[in-house]
């Protein structure tokens, strides 16, 4: 799988947003008034993932830089931290792959319903009504 990019989250939320024609804001208050069984929702929760898993890797990634510079002395301790922060990253890493193919996946198989055309009233009726039936004549 090729490298996302870091603004993966950015681009899904332009495609969320173009699909319902909503700020993403907006959307996000749509989805918390109804978080079960909406799909609003679950790409709003999907995309917070997303965006958490981003920030994540940007932060391990200076934190790895942080602690393997050149000038610093590497110890045991040290090097405990630099594994820990590594498995950290590898796991957002995975994390953040894992949502951008699921997301991608799930906005590709939808798309915009046009909006309704409005009502223009109940149609005249054109039904034949018909004539009152003739009385017969009585004959005895």
């Amino acid at each position: 799988m090729s490298q996302p990019s870091a603004s993966d989250s950015q681009q899904i939320a332009g495609r969320i947003e173009d699909l319902y024609a909503k700020p993403l804001r907006d959307l996000e208050t749509v989805a918390e008034a109804n978080p079960d069984g909406s799909m609003l929702a679950a790409l709003i929760g999907s995309l917070t993932d997303l965006q958490f898993a981003e920030r994540n890797i940007a932060f391990q990634l200076q934190r790895l830089r942080e602690l393997a510079h050149p000038e610093r002395q590497i110890g045991p301790v040290e090097a405990v931290h630099i594994l820990d922060c590594a498995r950290r990253l590898a796991d957002s890493v995975a994390t953040r792959d894992a949502h951008t193919k699921t997301l991608n996946g799930v906005l590709a198989s939808l798309h915009r319903v046009p909006d309704p055309e409005p009502e223009q009233g109940p149609a005249p009726c054109t039904a034949v009504v018909p004539a009152p039936a003739r009385a017969a004549a009585r004959t005895r």
